[in-house]
């Protein structure tokens, strides 16, 4: 969830996978970070779409690439939760 834009956990681990591939490549090859949008993936979620048309769709799905974090554990990452730590 990202403020009232909520969507299925499987789609935001999708969402991360695009984001991290992006950093994995040949840093004098790739587009600056700040430029790339996951919205230019061909295979991102439908359910991310709409989010597209936001001005600040960049923002959103970083901090729904961040919720997905591996050491996050999936009760820690919903921000609805308190006293994980």
């Amino acid at each position: 969830q990202d403020g009232d834009l909520k969507f299925p956990l499987e789609s935001v681990k999708k969402l991360k996978e695009f984001m991290d591939g992006n950093r994995h490549i040949n840093p004098r090859m790739m587009v600056p970070i700040a430029s790339y949008s996951p919205c230019q993936e061909k295979h991102l979620p439908e359910e991310f779409r709409p989010v597209c048309k936001r001005e600040d769709a960049l923002l959103v799905f970083r901090r729904l690439s961040l919720a997905a974090e591996d050491d996050l554990c999936e009760i820690c990452a919903n921000a609805a939760c308190a006293g994980c730590f």
